[in-house]
């Protein structure tokens, strides 16, 4: 049955006396059926117009039935920025309320909130699309972090029904808003008074959607950080806890648990890249090349996929586990030589001319040196007689045995 202004009301008001927050946040959301036939009803909405609405319920829920309005209006008729700028005040509006609400709440504000993050999304495209400046994103940035300190400061619902039980959902969507307009830095001080904040339950009494979420930004914020052991922990926890058929999840998060286990050296199996294609398509040359101590493939693999691995802020770790490759390589030429234990320095200096890198032999001692040093080969080297001793027994430890892999890089 079609739903005119009248009937919205009285279902607005229905939800909210029931505090049925599902509802609340169907009858608030531009996409639901009943926003078309609104549209339809007002066919151009202005302020004059709706102002005899004024009073129709009680402050501040007149204005956000208005409000929301004339974000369908907007939303139907493609007109992006204005949809976002309207949407922007209904959540303005919204908060009023919700900070003398409880838990209750929640769902109507995460989905608003998810509504002005995806309209500022289309604000900012449709304006780049046409030559114009949009900063629509960053607005609702700011808008969800005043969001996210309604949630923390609630000190007067009962724990059960505490508005604090929305932290790590809108955490997690200003976090994905600061990685979307590239100001990463600004995530300091949301997990600052997160930190500071002792009386929010564990968050692993929060839905595992918020805990994954969570997780996977800290565990990008360690990886940029060039905190790799945290990051390695944080992005295997959202890994493993993620939803089975959330497969883009689960492929954003193997894109940087991958080279870290490389780098730890746990090469993922054929039977886990086969269930992600795109990553299967970018990593499979270099585990191939690291699994056979091909040197050139691998700068090869490095030169190709470059461009992809600089946007995905991946160069870096695929370019340090070259080291992997250059310990494959040297393996290699050990065993085809005997295993023995003094191996002149030219012979390393010919295995990688061989497999295609022109270095001089000083450059190849160079690279047995700190094959050494971050304990890929077992052994020392003799400047003076130009060899390499090399111990008797593990010459070349398993890459995943060696102690703090990650904190050698």
């Amino acid at each position: 049955m079609p739903m005119d202004f009248s009937t919205y009301i009285i279902q607005l008001n229905d939800a909210i006396l029931a505090e049925n927050g599902p509802n609340l946040a169907y009858l608030l959301r531009p996409t639901s059926p009943h926003g078309k036939e609104l549209v339809k009803e007002f066919r151009n909405p202005t302020r004059a117009t709706m102002g005899r609405y004024e009073g129709c319920m009680q402050s501040p829920w007149d204005d956000i039935a208005i409000q929301y309005v004339f974000v369908c209006t907007h939303v139907a008729k493609k007109r992006y920025i204005e949809a976002f700028k309207e949407e922007s005040q209904l959540v303005s509006l919204f908060l009023r309320f919700f900070t003398e609400n409880r838990g209750w709440t929640l769902p109507a504000l995460f989905s608003i909130l998810r509504d002005l993050r995806d309209l500022a999304m289309d604000a900012d495209f449709h304006a780049k699309y046409n030559n114009q400046k949009s900063e629509c994103m960053e607005d609702s940035a700011r808008t969800i972090a005043k969001a996210f300190g309604h949630c923390m400061t609630d000190r007067t619902s009962p724990p059960d029904q505490s508005r604090k039980w929305g932290v790590y959902y809108v955490v997690g969507l200003v976090l994905k808003s600061y990685f979307r307009i590239k100001r990463i830095s600004l995530s300091k001080n949301i997990l600052r008074a997160l930190q500071a904040n002792t009386d929010i339950p564990p968050l692993s009494a929060f839905p595992r959607s918020h805990q994954v979420t969570y997780r996977y930004y800290i565990g990008m914020l360690s990886f940029l950080n060039e905190e790799f052991e945290k990051a390695e922990e944080e992005l295997t926890l959202a890994f493993y806890n993620c939803h089975i058929e959330a497969h883009s999840n689960q492929e954003r998060i193997l894109a940087y648990l991958i080279p870290l286990r490389i780098l730890k050296g746990h090469l993922p199996s054929a039977e886990l890249m086969k269930r992600f294609p795109v990553l299967d398509e970018i990593f499979a040359p270099f585990i191939t090349a690291i699994r056979t101590g091909d040197l050139k493939s691998f700068d090869q693999a490095l030169d190709k996929w470059e461009v992809r691995l600089l946007e995905l802020n991946l160069w870096f770790s695929l370019e340090k586990a070259r080291e992997l490759c250059i310990r494959g390589l040297f393996r290699k030429m050990w065993v085809a030589t005997g295993k023995g234990t003094r191996i002149p320095i030219s012979m390393f200096h010919t295995a990688l001319t061989v497999s295609g890198i022109d270095v001089v032999e000083d450059e190849a001692e160079c690279l047995v040196a700190n094959m050494i040093y971050k304990n890929f080969i077992r052994g020392y080297i003799s400047h003076e007689k130009q060899m390499v001793v090399l111990a008797a027994a593990n010459t070349f430890p398993r890459v995943a045995d060696r102690p703090s892999p990650l904190a050698m890089i």
